[in-house]
């Protein structure tokens, strides 16, 4: 994702889990293939699935959660609202489709997306009320209620309520919620301390993208750079977080050399998700590789990212524009 999507009314970048229970062979299955950014061969093993087992919930959210990794919505909503309506008291489904609301909204006219906002609302404050100790259903809320417009079901007032119970639970989450009332207040001195104070509490990658993600806010770029480097040595695992460091480099045209070696590493390791789809990383690295020169290289990803998901939009028009 670009450094501007990171900043999207509702993000992608979360680390979640999946529902509750047991699976069925072929969700686990899906749901591993998924994580690859394998989209096109877990959706089909779960409209298998499904047309035997109709109601089978885990289903329906793993591919709800297919379409969304590739940004559509019009067919991850579906899929959530089965999710939800064959367990209704599963948090993490309504959490995947108050997501999968939030994406419609991004799309939608501004007629529409009033209307769908405030199913994103409901869902994620259902999520919390399933299971008060769903750390990313709450951080969901929290953004949602920080960017959002009292109209819809938004405001500060609500984020700065629910933040003392997302500290309890998550010190990270919490301050990193409490960083972002400040922006919204345009408290840029507290913002940066509650930033650093979220990567005090945990020490993770993606609480320094958080801070680096501020300091581009502000045109600070070598204090943007400097955050990213920290969270590069901080991923150990070599996680989603690398593809946001080179998404904020690639946005800000800095050490191109730097962006692509966390492009290739997130890509070579075993903790991809669908946070940040194999194939999105493949579409990014191959516009870095573009606009160095390497047109044949770039061509190559673009197609391996065609490969994986062959509906997704991006690289259909990449690889036709050959």
């Amino acid at each position: 994702m670009s450094g501007s999507s990171l900043r999207a009314y509702l993000p992608l970048l979360f680390t979640t889990v999946l529902a509750a229970g047991s699976l069925h062979a072929d969700s686990t299955e899906a749901a591993s293939l998924l994580n690859q950014g394998r989209v096109d061969e877990a959706a089909t093993i779960l409209q298998k699935s499904l047309a035997t087992q109709p109601h089978d919930a885990a289903a329906h959210a793993l591919l709800c959660r297919a379409y969304y990794a590739q940004d559509m919505a019009n067919a991850a909503v579906p899929e959530c609202e089965r999710a939800a309506s064959d367990n209704p008291s599963n948090s993490n489904y309504q959490l995947w489709l108050g997501r999968a609301y939030g994406l419609k909204a991004s799309q939608a006219n501004m007629i529409s997306a009033f209307s769908i906002a405030k199913k994103v609302a409901a869902a994620f404050e259902r999520a919390v009320a399933l299971d008060p100790n769903n750390v990313a259903a709450m951080s969901d809320l929290g953004q949602f209620y920080v960017n959002a417009p009292s109209i819809v079901g938004g405001g500060l007032d609500k984020a700065q309520a629910l933040a003392p119970r997302l500290l309890a639970r998550s010190p990270v989450k919490g301050h990193r919620l409490l960083a972002q009332i400040a922006q919204k207040k345009n408290d840029a001195a507290t913002a940066e301390a509650e930033f650093k104070n979220a990567i005090a509490a945990g020490k993770s990658p993606e609480a320094w993208i958080d801070l680096a993600i501020f300091y581009q806010h502000h045109a600070q770029t070598d204090q943007t750079v400097a955050a990213i480097q920290s969270s590069i040595d901080a991923n150990r695992t070599k996680n989603a977080a690398l593809y946001d460091a080179a998404s904020i480099l690639i946005e800000m045209h800095r050490q191109p050399e730097l962006a692509e070696r966390c492009l290739r590493d997130y890509l070579a390791s075993s903790a991809k998700t669908d946070d940040a789809p194999a194939f999105k990383a493949r579409m990014l690295l191959g516009d870095l590789l573009k606009q160095r020169g390497n047109m044949q290289a770039a061509q190559n990803e673009y197609a391996a990212a065609l490969a994986l998901a062959s509906k997704y939009s991006p690289a259909l028009k990449a690889t036709q524009g050959a």
